[in-house]
């Protein structure tokens, strides 16, 4: 069993920044997918963006383009989700999943089967 560790985030005025980093515990191979998801309470997890934990292939959600940008850090062995520009509307719990024989970098939450414990990002005006 595959354990995602999240760290990072938490509150910032609009307009700032924050990163958030997931780590892997278990085994991953290179066409895995690290999918960033958010969550407000009572809604679906949204999707934000996800890239193969080789680092290729990055895929955004149209709301954060030139915003959000996801990388994998080799030294730290993590992927993380760098926000620029955050507004109120990105206020949520952030969640990072794996998909671990992932085909494509998937939208739908339910394709990933490891979760991290989540995150939860304030912006305030």
């Amino acid at each position: 069993q595959v354990r995602l560790v999240e760290s990072g985030g938490r509150s910032v005025h609009t307009g700032g920044s924050l990163s958030l980093s997931c780590a892997s515990s278990g085994r991953t191979f290179s066409n895995s997918v690290i999918g960033w998801f958010r969550q407000v309470s009572g809604q679906e997890r949204q999707f934000v963006g996800g890239i193969r934990w080789s680092g290729s292939n990055a895929d955004y959600a149209e709301f954060v383009k030139g915003r959000f940008t996801i990388f994998r850090d080799n030294a730290k062995d993590t992927v993380t989700l760098q926000m620029n520009g955050l507004t109120p509307d990105d206020t949520a719990t952030y969640f990072c999943g794996l998909d671990l024989a992932a085909r494509t970098i998937g939208r739908n939450w339910k394709q990933y089967t490891s979760w991290s414990q989540g995150t939860q990002v304030i912006v305030s005006s």
